[in-house]
């Protein structure tokens, strides 16, 4: 198979050209700033799904009216350490950094902080926010339910989400610990980025409409779905499974949002379900203070010897060894921050169609 073709732009162009496109939309320019942050977020650390390959959704679904672009959040109950939060269906990218601050700003008083969100839509890759909690010295989590995508463990239609879970733990002279990972066998935007590419699909990935594993990205995405984390039963699909369930029950059941197959889409031409069991789709936002549990130096320098210690493990055969999860994309935002961002030519053309509609360059 040829080389993908791909063109490369400075993060600082696509973060603007974002922005451009959020303000197009009556978002106030602090939420577009905003917005388009957390999208390059994911662009530099390599998550080439969540990026400004998303852009043309949002750019849709609030061509469409879809997304409010002046959302007022509002709290619906609280306490010291909690607080329950209806996003007005306002642009997730917007709702989830103000609900995450909302749960920082608790666990800076209380020692913990826990924030479930209603009526609110995607938004953006989960480790942006504890990677933010990591500015603030503290420990951070991160979870959303999205789009029906996902198969449940010996199901043969689509009844969950992605449903992705991020945690981070900062170290005192290594790098932090970032967990960031989907709930499923592989992220959505994993498969259209197959499909742009022309790849095939890895075993254990998706099936087809009828239930059969497929390699097909086109199979999967016309009427198949992805599969748990694990796949099948042998390899330990009940456990991704048992996860996505988790995050649909603190997402969704706790703040009041729509779970499982009722969750609204993202992208326009996605199934819209005929009811709704609540509001939008559902994010949840965990911040702890260290200070609260044990002293600070004496947890960094523990998960600092804990990051030596993986790192020095006997490689396996054909291997370099084991990762810290959060280093690949650590190294990509080092390389990326200074190279620019390759966009496959797929992607390339939906933000230059973008342009044409409204008038806003991008080259």
């Amino acid at each position: 198979m040829s080389e993908v073709e791909t063109i490369t732009y400075p993060i600082e162009r696509l973060q603007e050209f974002s922005t451009r496109v959020f303000l197009h939309f009556g978002v106030p320019e602090d939420d577009a700033r905003l917005a388009a942050e957390v999208l390059a977020s994911s662009d530099l650390r390599g998550i080439d799904s969540h990026g400004v390959a998303r852009l043309h959704c949002y750019f849709d679904m609030l061509s469409l009216g879809r997304i409010n672009p002046k959302p007022e959040l509002k709290i619906l109950r609280e306490s010291a350490s909690t607080a329950t939060v209806d996003g007005d269906n306002g642009l997730g990218l917007v709702v989830g950094p103000k609900a995450n601050e909302i749960a920082m700003d608790k666990a800076g008083e209380a020692g913990t902080g826990w924030v479930s969100v209603s009526n609110t839509n995607h938004y953006g890759i989960a480790g942006y926010y504890p990677l933010k909690a990591l500015e603030k010295d503290l420990i951070g989590w991160s979870m959303t339910n999205t789009t029906k995508l996902v198969a449940p463990l010996w199901g043969a239609e689509r009844m969950l989400g992605t449903n992705p879970i991020a945690i981070a733990f900062p170290g005192k002279e290594e790098p932090p610990i970032v967990i960031d990972m989907a709930t499923c066998a592989a992220a959505y935007g994993k498969i259209e980025i197959a499909k742009r590419k022309g790849e095939k699909l890895p075993e254990g990935w998706a099936v087809d409409s009828e239930g059969h594993h497929t390699d097909d990205p086109e199979a999967m995405i016309e009427g198949g779905g992805l599969l748990p984390l694990g796949s099948n039963r042998e390899r330990g699909g009940h456990k991704g499974y048992g996860l996505a369930l988790m995050v649909d029950v603190l997402c969704c059941v706790l703040s009041g949002a729509n779970w499982g197959p009722y969750a609204p889409p993202f992208a326009v031409r996605q199934y819209v379900p005929e009811k709704q069991v609540g509001k939008g789709i559902g994010h949840f936002f965990g911040a702890m203070r260290i200070d609260a549990f044990i002293d600070p130096d004496e947890f960094k320098m523990q998960i600092d010897a804990y990051r030596r210690e993986l790192l020095a493990t006997k490689p396996a055969p054909g291997t370099n060894g084991p990762l810290v999860p959060g280093d690949p994309e650590r190294e990509a935002e080092a390389i990326r921050s200074k190279e620019g961002i390759p966009l496959v030519m797929p992607v390339v053309e939906e933000l230059r169609d973008i342009s044409k509609q409204i008038g806003i360059p991008l080259e």
